[in-house]
């Protein structure tokens, strides 16, 4: 499935001056973007199915865009603990709040049912969404939506579907959205994550300027969540509802926001449910030149 959607210039002075936390400078580094977008982390609650951490960050989304900010909403996989019905049922309605289109992967949670309840579901929060893996075209970006083939892994069949999208996408940048990284990218846990040896080839190429990912439930404030290796930016996107790394002591539910300017440049912001205000603390820039 190839999805476009179309890019724009997303924002006015003022509604950006909301958006980014009221300040003129801010306000005035919105003038330029493309495209703005919000990822939330993984959440698979538990004991109880309850998704107060989501409903947080589906209210600042929505006021983000409602002032003209967001063009649309990802997210990484682990919505469902062990993909249970009553997890899916009872994060539905939160997730259909969304005012923008949301585009959702997989993760290990949902793996433990079948890719098909997983769409059934995704379907119900975008009608766009038809299968666990897709291709969209965002403008300056290619986003390829890219679920685990099992677990947080890929077989090689999965390998190759990812290499074929990026060399159809080339020269254009590609973001790859996966629920892991690759073993060794985040030390706070590096033994796990994608462990196909043939996943080096899809960091090798040329195209690939970010990896985007969640499953480590990392502790924004504790952790090195945001890192350059080589050629390639990685992006962790906390968890929403629990927190494990480094321990379960202590969880503030966050969601990151990319915002892509005409001239390339990329900033992730860091947002704490409820607060306005970008966390100055986790910024994070690159150019899509580098």
């Amino acid at each position: 499935m190839k999805l476009k959607v179309p890019s724009r210039l997303c924002a006015m002075i003022a509604a950006a001056a909301f958006m980014a936390g009221g300040t003129a400078a801010q306000a005035a580094d919105e003038v330029g973007a493309v495209v703005r977008f919000a990822i939330i982390g993984d959440a698979e609650p538990k004991p109880e199915a309850a998704f107060p951490g989501v409903a947080a960050a589906v209210r600042d989304v929505n006021a983000m865009a409602e002032a003209g900010g967001i063009d649309f909403v990802i997210g990484v996989g682990d919505l469902a603990h062990k993909g249970t019905f009553l997890q899916y049922d009872n994060v539905t309605p939160v997730l259909q709040g969304l005012t923008r289109p949301f585009y959702p992967i997989m993760g290990n949670e949902e793996h433990n049912q079948s890719v098909a309840r997983f769409v059934d579901y995704a379907g119900r929060w975008n009608p766009e969404v038809t299968s666990h893996q897709y291709v969209r075209d965002v403008g300056p970006v290619v986003m390829i939506h890219a679920s685990p083939d099992y677990s947080r892994d890929f077989h090689d069949e999965g390998v190759d579907w990812i290499l074929a999208q990026m060399r159809a996408a080339g020269p254009k940048p590609v973001f790859l959205v996966v629920h892991g990284a690759q073993i060794g990218v985040f030390p706070e846990n590096a033994e796990k994550g994608i462990e196909n040896p043939r996943f080096a080839e899809v960091i090798a190429q040329p195209n690939l300027a970010a990896v985007i990912s969640g499953d480590l439930h990392m502790d924004m404030d504790r952790t090195g969540h945001s890192r350059r290796i080589g050629d390639v930016h990685y992006l962790h996107m906390p968890a929403l509802e629990r927190t494990k790394i480094p321990d379960e002591t202590r969880h503030v539910p966050m969601f990151r926001v990319f915002t892509i300017s005409e001239d390339g440049e990329v900033r992730v912001d860091t947002y704490q449910t409820g607060s306005p205000e970008p966390l100055a603390r986790h910024a994070y820039s690159f150019t899509l030149a580098d």
